[in-house]
């Protein structure tokens, strides 16, 4: 029996199928990250938290929301694991920059914004690294 051969896929088809999944990841991060802030304000408004540990919670939610994104597009992601992780973060950040925007008609990266910019990023970097496979070992 004849075995059917692949046609090799052109290159800028896998570049368009990795840059859709990073932008998935990046969705999932952001669904991810608007739940567990609302989640982290009703623990606020309930009086479990205190107002003032709002900024690391919102950090941590960052980093979560990355980590969650990043390693859905990495493990979809064929290599480069850690720029996918990356973008991830970066469309996170920029999701929850347009966001911004929308509801205060104005942002600012004093007010915070650089501190969000590295959780994203850190998020999706770590889970970059998470999800890198490992290297096949050579025979001799």
């Amino acid at each position: 029996m004849k075995k059917r051969e692949r046609r090799p896929e052109e290159a800028g088809s896998e570049w368009l199928n990795a840059m859709c999944e990073v932008l998935k990841g990046g969705v999932l991060a952001g669904v991810t990250t608007i739940l567990a802030l609302l989640v982290c304000s009703v623990l606020v408004s309930m009086g479990m938290v205190p107002v003032g540990a709002m900024y690391g919670a919102v950090l941590a939610v960052c980093v979560l929301g990355g980590l969650t994104g990043g390693i859905y597009a990495t493990c979809r992601v064929n290599g480069r694991s850690f720029l996918a992780g990356l973008g991830v973060g970066m469309v996170l950040f920029f999701l929850l920059l347009t966001a911004g925007l929308i509801a205060y008609h104005g942002a600012s990266i004093a007010n915070g914004g650089a501190g969000i910019l590295c959780a994203c990023l850190c998020g999706g970097a770590i889970s970059g690294l998470l999800g890198r496979k490992p290297k096949k070992k050579r025979r001799r």
